[in-house]
């Protein structure tokens, strides 16, 4: 069974950027396609971003579309998340997850703060 790692978080101001991964263990990522949630304070997790197996075809939250990247080297068993323009809004604990199952990482905390 695949598991995942993720790594990247940190304090940021606003206006920063930052970029997460999520490695991962086992065999078939490649045949996988994965997701990026978050979840803030108080509020339940929600859907960040989504890419195929292959990586050709991604989906985002309207909220991070045109700031966020989602992005996989299944060479390296990672997936990642490339941050822009980063908000206070954006501050949260993000996970990766295997689309489509209950395998998620543990989490990776992102503060944005002056």
């Amino acid at each position: 069974q695949v598991r995942l790692v993720e790594s990247g978080g940190a304090l940021v101001q606003p206006g920063g950027s930052l970029r997460l991964s999520c490695a991962a263990s086992g065999s078939g990522f490649s045949s996988y396609a994965m997701a990026w949630y978050r979840q803030a304070p108080g509020k339940q997790r929600e859907l960040v971003a989504t890419i195929s197996s292959a990586g050709g075809y991604t989906n985002y939250d309207d909220s991070v579309k045109g700031r966020f990247t989602i992005s996989r080297d299944n060479a390296k068993n990672t997936l990642y998340l490339r941050m822009n323009s980063l908000k206070p809004e954006d501050t949260a604990v993000y996970y990766c997850n295997v689309k489509y199952t209950n395998i998620w990482g543990q989490g990776t905390q992102v503060t944005v703060s002056s």
